[in-house]
């Protein structure tokens, strides 16, 4: 009892709070402001609320293609000149696309800021979506679905593993979509999607660094105010996806030289209570070095080459990927047999007292690290807003992590790990396919 005391008052402790302010303005425009004066630099970034599940299911790769066509210029912005802007001025900038959202930002330095916020307030309003940029990234785009997925050694991993993970929600399909639907859209619904999802309403300001509250709101209220709020509900899939009574087995021939074995179990969603214990769970058994299943298959029984997890925590329900690559000589299904039996160890034994001490601590470094930079901290903003629906969410995480018992990992283990709901693939090099008739 003494240590787990102990431990709850590391943690409390632990994180600093984070100071911020936050308005909406009559458009809808979520800002969150975070003054940090010590070094000159203001990160700018805006969340779209809007990722591949808010997609048409025969139109999949809209929000990540946009990602793309959004730095294609505006119409006071020449083509291809987003990034040279930018980058001219100190600055380095990016943007990604998950299931959920699509999020953009600028790094610069702190006298800059006017320029950051005039960049993203055109890309709000006057972004380019012509033929002429559709063309140019559909290009950009099959070139990254060849080299991340088609040309990559298990590169299919995510897309194979979500299409039979999800028999319903719009999360059977990855962000990179299908380029036969990108291929067959035309200029109109491009123009529709901009319209439907790049407005203020759907949309998170979040700007940290060296600022001034008031002179920087002062900048937003010049630059947003005046674009108008989208006009139609957002769409957001009330989709549930069913539990899976049943395990979905499959075969993958790939271009590879050694086979592998991947299982996926489906998570609740990413803001239930249960989502802490699993994040400590799959770090206890994936993550680095000296994790359970590295020590153990990795090190001791030599049985894979590598083991590890990409835990995908999404907005209405993830899932927790764990794939292993085969030592020579080792069958896929004595791999899989003896992760099976290391999941069925904490199922059945939970973790010792030093595993779990040693495992808040990794999960309080994590926490720690991830608000040490102005980025990140403008990122775990917007996020806390839009995901968790409360900006001080940022500084509940570490309270949330320390109500963790060892008794709770061991009951998601039972929960959530089973044997019987999951997804088993197995990789084999396609010299294993056996010939067709």
């Amino acid at each position: 009892m003494g240590l787990a005391l102990g431990m709850l008052t590391l943690t409390a402790s632990a994180q600093n709070k984070i100071e911020f302010k936050e308005f909406t303005l009559d458009n809808g425009l979520h800002v969150i402001l975070h003054q940090d004066n010590t070094t000159p630099i203001v990160v700018t970034s805006v969340l779209y609320h809007v990722g591949s599940k808010n997609e048409n299911p025969e139109r999949t790769g809209f929000a990540h293609f946009f990602e793309h066509l959004m730095f294609e210029g505006s119409e006071n912005i020449d083509r291809g000149q987003y990034m040279n802007i930018i980058q001219s001025r100190g600055g380095t900038l990016n943007a990604y696309t998950s299931n959920d959202i699509t999020y953009y930002y600028e790094l610069l330095p702190s006298n800059e800021l006017e320029l950051a916020l005039y960049m993203e307030s055109e890309r709000m309003l006057h972004s380019k979506v012509d033929l002429t940029g559709v063309e140019t990234q559909r290009e950009v785009v099959k070139e990254e679905r060849r080299q991340r997925y088609e040309n990559q050694p298990y590169g299919t991993i995510l897309p194979e593993t979500l299409v039979r993970a999800y028999s319903e929600h719009p999360y059977r399909w990855a962000p990179i979509g299908s380029m036969d639907h990108l291929n067959a859209a035309t200029i109109d619904e491009f123009a529709q999607f901009y319209k439907d999802f790049y407005v203020p309403n759907n949309a998170t300001l979040t700007i940290a660094g060296d600022i001034d509250y008031a002179g920087t709101e002062a900048m937003v209220r010049k630059y947003f105010s005046e674009i108008p709020m989208g006009k139609k509900e957002i769409y957001r899939p009330n989709i549930t996806e069913p539990k899976k009574t049943a395990e979905v087995r499959d075969v993958i021939y790939d271009n590879i030289q050694i086979p592998a074995v991947i299982q996926a179990y489906n998570l609740p969603p990413r803001n239930h209570p249960d989502s802490y214990a699993l994040s400590m769970l799959s770090t206890y058994l994936t993550g680095g070095n000296s994790s359970l299943m590295t020590k153990e298959l990795v090190d001791k029984q030599q049985k894979a080459l590598v083991i590890a997890a990409i835990p995908l925590e999404l907005e209405d329900g993830g899932i927790f990927i764990m794939y292993g690559i085969t030592n020579m000589g080792v069958e896929p299904k004595d791999l899989e047999s003896e992760v099976d039996k290391l999941i069925k160890q904490v199922q059945d034994q939970g973790i010792t007292d030093e595993e779990f001490t040693k495992l808040k601590n990794q999960m309080e470094n994590a926490i720690v690290s991830g608000n040490s930079t102005v980025a990140g901290i403008a990122e775990n903003l917007a996020e806390a807003h839009v995901i968790f629906g409360d900006t001080n969410y940022i500084n509940q995480v570490m309270d949330n992590y320390s109500k963790v018992t060892k008794a709770d990992l061991q009951r998601v283990a039972k929960e959530y790990l089973n044997l019987n709901g999951r997804v088993v693939l197995y990789y084999l090099p396609k010299s294993a396919q056996p010939a067709t008739e």
